[in-house]
């Protein structure tokens, strides 16, 4: 394990402990529009992450949900921090336990680190490019279900439905018609992350940021399954669709998203 690995961990626990202090005991949410939320935990979480990283990497860019970016925090070029301190706002706002801290650090908008914590369950997911994936410790690969009848699914759906390009709703029939199952838990780190370990064997969604699926993704690709976009394309980083897989249903679940 890389040095900037066990600190981004360490970092993520520490991020996982504030949102742990808020969980059951929101008191303040605002809206970001008609459906997004962000909690007072949110902005403490990303304000003490960003603090760390910009402390020990001064001269690389950040990208955050909450604060945006700062530096070069554009999709190309360089070492760039994306950083989402509470994926799983409105979740965590209901009381409805399935969120997370994602930190990823990308290179030339390639995910090379990625660290996804549960604090709820306190599973720790990381990855760093060409050495695995773990869970808490432990490396974990991606389920041998290539028959997608028989696959376990999950999807998301974008906040703003009512005006999205593509709201997910066809794709989501179909795949409910050709799959053994779909859920929709909505923490796309999480979504993304479970298809590295086997819980789910496939996960796709439109109307994705940046900061919801890097960590997640690459966590998966390094546990040995496969992350593109919905066209195929695997420079997924500032896409707007994901699909993440075990590999072996991949090309039957862009079959059925063109």
């Amino acid at each position: 394990m890389s040095d900037t690995l066990e600190m981004i961990q360490a970092v993520a626990r520490q991020a996982g402990a504030v949102l742990m202090d808020g969980f059951g005991r929101v008191t303040h949410v605002e809206h970001k529009g008609a459906t997004d939320l962000v909690t007072e935990y949110d902005r403490r979480s990303e304000d003490l992450i960003v603090a760390a990283l910009r402390a020990r990497f001064p001269e690389h860019a950040i990208l955050a949900e909450e604060s945006g970016a700062t530096g070069d925090g554009s999709l190309s070029g360089g070492y760039r921090w994306v950083v989402d301190p509470l994926d799983g706002t409105t979740n965590f706002a209901h009381g409805f336990g399935f969120f997370a801290v994602s930190i990823a650090l990308t290179l030339d908008n390639r995910p090379v680190i990625g660290v996804v914590y549960d604090p709820l369950r306190d599973e720790l997911w990381s990855a760093e490019a060409g050495r695995g994936a773990t869970l808490n410790g432990a490396r974990i690969h991606v389920s041998s279900q290539a028959n997608l009848r028989e696959a376990l699914l999950a999807t998301g759906f974008t906040y703003d439905l009512a005006n999205a390009p593509r709201d997910n709703f066809k794709e989501f029939a179909e795949f409910a018609l050709k799959a053994q199952g779909i859920r929709r838990a909505g923490a796309a780190a999480l979504d993304s992350a479970w298809v590295g370990a086997g819980r789910v064997d496939g996960y796709w969604e439109f109307g994705i940021k940046a900061w919801d699926i890097a960590a997640g993704a690459l966590i998966t690709q390094e546990a040995g399954g496969r992350a593109t976009t919905a066209d195929g394309n695997p420079d997924f980083v500032g896409a707007d669709s994901i699909v993440v897989s075990n590999g072996h249903i991949h090309d039957q679940m862009l079959a059925i998203l063109r």
